[in-house]
Parts: structure tokens; sequence; C-alpha cells
């Protein structure tokens, strides 16, 4: 049993880690953006040079698929 309860404990601490939460964090503001992408007018995309299929393909990506930079 303490072994289990070493694992937990280690576990929790990654999981609390500055790193997790950073992780998570960019995750959220990766969907944050492109579900404000996904609602952008046609005129907005214009603006920032973006068409509207390219907006729905990127709005569509799952929030793992970015940039490697974004990664580091």
């Amino acid at each position: 049993m303490a072994l289990l309860d070493i694992t937990i404990a280690q576990h929790a601490r990654r999981a609390t880690s500055p790193k997790a939460r950073f992780s998570l964090m960019r995750a959220l503001d990766v969907w944050r953006s492109r579900r404000a992408l996904a609602r952008l007018d046609s005129a907005a995309l214009e603006d920032i040079g973006i068409d509207r299929a390219r907006a729905v393909r990127e709005a569509a990506k799952p929030i793992w698929d970015v940039p490697a930079t974004w990664r580091q």
C-alpha cells in the first residue's frame, strides 16, 4: 500500500507542476483562439488575411495540433 501512496503522491506533484499548469493554460488558449476564429465574420477574416475555408479548417483542429514552435 505504501508504494501505491508514493505513486499517487508523485503523480499529484507532476500534475500540479508549473510546466503542467502552463501546458494546460496553453491548450485552453489554443481552444479559445480557435473558437474565436470560428466566430469571425467575413469582413474580420478579410482584415486578417484568412479566407473562410482556412478559418474553418483551423478551428476544427484539436487543441494538441499546434506548430512545433508553440510546444517549446
